[in-house]
């Protein structure tokens, strides 16, 4: 019951969109900062979570530390042009309500890398908010460009199945 309201209550849209420009706004905000700011570099947030895999009670679990070190760390260059980037456009997207569900899924996968490494700040609360985005699916952009863009790419794909059906030769 819960999660038709998510997916069909005009009301509810408009609450969820609240909440993606909120969101979108956190996003952007975040990546325009690094993006312009000129100093942003992960190195030094990757090497800070590897160092928080130790010890008593470490903030950060040894399978994370371990991709950390062997994956992010030595493409740190890729990983920072990804957060700045990644940040930004989940953002704009997010405010637009443009591919809301795939900005949303991708904003809670930063989230989670970023609770992975230690990190809590405001992360536990977008990816709560974000959940809602993503259970209410389609109803999460209605009131943004999807309303318009996805029945689009929906007809486009229509058309294009039913002009391969049509072109397929009758089988004897």
């Amino acid at each position: 019951m819960f999660v038709e309201l998510l997916r069909k209550n005009n009301v509810v849209a408009g609450v969820l969109a609240i909440i993606r420009i909120y969101l979108g706004y956190a996003w952007l905000t975040g990546g325009w900062g690094k993006i312009t700011g000129g100093g942003f570099d992960a190195t030094g947030f990757i090497q800070g979570a590897i160092g928080q895999a130790s010890g008593d009670h470490p903030a950060v679990q040894g399978w994370w530390a371990s991709f950390l070190e062997t994956v992010a760390l030595p493409g740190a260059d890729i990983f920072t042009f990804m957060v700045m980037w990644g940040e930004f456009l989940v953002g704009l997207a997010l405010i637009l309500g443009l591919f809301t569900n795939f900005a949303a899924l991708m904003g809670i996968t930063m989230n989670f890398a970023f609770l992975f490494s230690g990190t809590v700040s405001t992360n536990a609360q977008m990816v709560l908010l974000t959940v809602f985005l993503l259970v209410a699916g389609y109803n999460a952009g209605k009131f943004g460009l999807d309303r318009w863009v996805i029945p689009f790419i929906r007809r486009q794909f229509t058309k294009k199945q039913h002009t391969e059906q049509v072109a397929k030769p009758v089988e004897a």
